[in-house]
């Protein structure tokens, strides 16, 4: 007992990798099943603190089996003081990518119940356990969703705690990165009405940028997950964001009424452009992110497509009405700076709107046969990455009582 602990604190210093390496850790993966619950929870302890460390602790941990005898440890009887040890340890064992012999199912098992527990603490680490094998094992998306984490992890969007808030909705963006059948899940369990109040209140900056991210993973889907967003009352408040918020939650929402927009149908179009999106979304053009301004083109082309449609159906129409109000809202300026942006595929598109529905007032000197980019292609993506990223696990020296 005494060796252990003090070897916990010795791997809660700069020194972990030592503990590691020293031999320590298949006898403290021994200690776990000890009869003395003293000496278990001090192994759990010191083998906790090991894994908040490098990737290599974490890999030697692996390689003399700790998983399963950890897992063992939680049991229905168990003191809270303990299952909160318990619960850490595991989360920062699955912080990064797991081996692929690891199975990811019996951790999940017992996540699934933990985070339904009534310790702050307890749920945290259970929902950033979530977080991370989302990210770092292949298909945990779909073994999450069958463990049944997703109505409670939507259930703790209203959780009163920030520390419990954070890894629920990091957890959330991650599983709506998934399929469009995953993210249905997602819409079924009611998590745009959860986002809705996120959205509208005053909330700190990761939690809303983190729920526009989820919104735009939602927006790439069918027109059916489009209209979920738009039925769930989220669109005004994204304009709103767009418009008046800190710089990195404006390219959340951008992303999320670009996606939005690129694959409306034209009764959706009809929607977002009666709430305001065409000049806030002319105004991203500007933004330094050529995926972004790519994405925003492609939302703008399907926009004016649907007034080109509507327009058919007028005698005598002039001009498409959203080209219309593009031009007056000093959008059209925007699209003709973009000619002279370093991307091909930019300019392309760029170009091809202003043919196409502002002919006549593109400036005889933009001639289209002059290129405005250099001869290499930018790579585009249509959805926007999960780059927020927690805090690395963090060890956790033992003190006595």
């Amino acid at each position: 007992m005494e060796a252990a602990w003090v070897l916990t604190n010795i791997a809660a210093s700069d020194y972990t990798l030592l503990v590691a390496e020293c031999g320590a850790v298949p006898r403290l993966v021994e200690l776990l099943g000890s009869p003395n619950a003293n000496i278990r929870h001090q192994a759990i302890w010191c083998l906790g603190n090991i894994a908040a460390d490098l990737p290599s602790c974490r890999d030697i941990l692996f390689d003399h089996g700790v998983v399963t005898p950890l897992l063992s440890q939680f049991r229905e009887d168990m003191k809270i003081p303990v299952l909160r040890t318990a619960m850490w340890a595991l989360s920062n064992l699955c912080f990064g990518k797991l081996p692929a012999e690891v199975q990811v199912k019996p951790i999940l098992e017992i996540v699934s119940q933990l985070i339904h527990s009534a310790d702050e603490k307890i749920l945290a680490d259970a929902c950033w356990t979530v977080y991370y094998l989302c990210g770092g094992v292949d298909d945990a998306i779909q073994d999450a969703l069958d463990a049944g984490v997703c109505p409670q992890l939507v259930n703790l969007l209203m959780h009163a705690s920030s520390s419990v808030l954070l890894p629920v909705i990091m957890a959330l963006a991650r599983i709506s990165a998934g399929d469009d059948a995953q993210v249905q899940v997602l819409i079924e369990n009611g998590i745009l009405n959860c986002l809705a109040q996120l959205l509208g209140r005053s909330y700190p900056k990761n939690i809303k940028k983190q729920a526009c991210l989820i919104v735009s993973n939602i927006a790439t889907g069918s027109k059916d997950q489009i209209q979920a967003v738009i039925d769930a009352s989220i669109i005004s408040p994204l304009i709103v964001l767009l418009k008046t918020s800190e710089t990195d939650i404006k390219k959340e929402a951008a992303w999320a009424l670009s996606n939005a927009a690129s694959g409306a149908s034209s009764e959706q179009i009809q929607y977002l452009v009666s709430r305001g999106c065409l000049e806030p979304l002319c105004n991203v053009l500007t933004y330094q992110d050529p995926d972004l301004v790519y994405t925003c083109l492609q939302g703008l082309e399907n926009i004016l497509q649907a007034g080109e449609a509507g327009k058919k159906g007028e005698e005598e129409s002039e001009m498409n009405p959203y080209a219309q109000f593009i031009l007056e809202s000093g959008g059209l300026d925007k699209l003709e700076d973009l000619q002279d942006v370093n991307s091909e595929s930019i300019y392309d598109l760029a170009m091809k709107l202003l043919q196409s529905y502002w002919e006549e007032e593109v400036s005889e000197s933009d001639d289209p046969s002059v290129p405005g980019s250099n001869d290499s292609s930018d790579t585009v993506e249509t959805t926007s990455e999960d780059a927020a990223q927690p805090p690395a696990p963090a060890s956790v020296a033992d003190e006595a009582e």
